[in-house]
């Protein structure tokens, strides 16, 4: 059965609904970017991907579905999904390739989450989700194809009270892009989604070409995904400006630069649309920092290499060099 299309009403409801039980995530600025970064990766479970969770948990309570569910994730909607289940009391299970991040993985567990690694894929994991939901009535929570989960997703755009002219979204699946997509939608604001260099499903879907037939790897692991989503394919044909993509070495680099420049700590897919900020137009731009979840040591290993790349002479950056409002007021959580 085809779901049905999420709408504005939908995440505004979904707005109402998270209200009482999450916070607002923050709006600042980046001298280092020249744009504003919606600060997810400081969300509860470090990765915007609660707020899709936490709404279609929460309209399958309210319309009486208390089984137990199951999802499959890169990692960060496992997390999502496990924080919100320990809050309703929904026993929960989440199935992720064994390349998730260990970060991730035990973050899930930590919120009482039973985590099934399977597969070297998020394709591998979803096949296997689906199986265990049919075998013992579960309830399955998709990543990002849901129309309550793209509406949950839609209330990071719902929160953005200032006037950008475009705002950037890192895309997987989609579900992110097509929910700040609905929210952003309405008030006239360009919305540009971007992926991965050799990672494009969606652009791939957009522009009717074959799905990839194979994922490489990449410090990006939230996005690595073959194909995207039906309805947010749909979605995303309407609310979408544009899709822009970038090679892995850019976003490495957004991952340090952020750290070092802004101290804010992003996983790689929640660098990749700051990543973009240069290659799209625009005077007041805001990049969507989707989360935070990234092993130390990975990190560790981004920043020797960028230390051991600089020219000579140069040197990282001391201290944060945020502007004073100007254009946009400063939001705080």
């Amino acid at each position: 059965m085809t779901p049905r299309m999420p709408s504005i009403t939908d995440v505004a409801a979904a707005a109402a609904r998270l209200r009482p039980l999450l916070a607002p995530t923050p709006l600042v600025r980046s001298e280092r970017f020249d744009g504003w970064l919606k600060l997810e990766a400081l969300q509860v479970t470090g990765s915007y991907k609660v707020r899709g969770a936490l709404n279609a948990m929460l309209v399958a309570l309210a319309g009486g579905d208390r089984r137990p569910v199951v999802a499959a994730s890169a990692g960060n909607h496992a997390r999502g999904m496990a924080w919100a289940a320990r809050r309703l009391g929904i026993e929960a299970h989440a199935v992720v390739p064994v390349t998730a991040p260990r970060t991730k993985v035990l973050g899930a567990e930590m919120l009482g989450a039973r985590v099934i690694r399977s597969g070297d894929s998020y394709e591998d994991a979803l096949d296997h989700a689906l199986s265990l939901a049919a075998r013992h009535d579960w309830r399955f929570l998709p990543a990002f194809d849901d129309p309550d989960v793209i509406a949950g997703q839609g209330t990071v755009g719902w929160e953005i009270e200032a006037s950008p002219d475009v705002v950037l979204v890192p895309i997987g699946g989609g579900g992110l892009a097509s929910g700040v997509g609905l929210a952003m939608r309405e008030r006239g604001v360009r919305v540009v989604g971007v992926q991965v260099e050799g990672i494009d499903a969606m652009a791939r879907a957009l522009d009717g070409r074959p799905e990839l037939a194979s994922v490489p790897a990449t410090i990006a692991d939230g996005v690595r995904v073959r194909a995207a989503g039906e309805l947010t394919r749909q979605i995303c044909a309407e609310v979408l400006d544009d899709v822009v993509t970038v090679p892995e070495s850019e976003i490495r680099d957004a991952v340090v630069e952020l750290a070092a420049f802004d101290r804010v700590v992003a996983e790689g897919a929640g660098a990749l649309a700051c990543a973009a900020l240069g290659r799209v137009r625009g005077r007041r731009k805001i990049a969507v920092v989707s989360g935070g979840n990234i092993d130390l040591a990975t990190l560790a290993v981004l920043a020797g290499d960028a230390f051991r790349a600089r020219p000579a002479g140069a040197t990282l950056p001391s201290g944060t060099e945020h502007a004073a409002p100007g254009t946009f007021e400063r939001e705080t959580v």
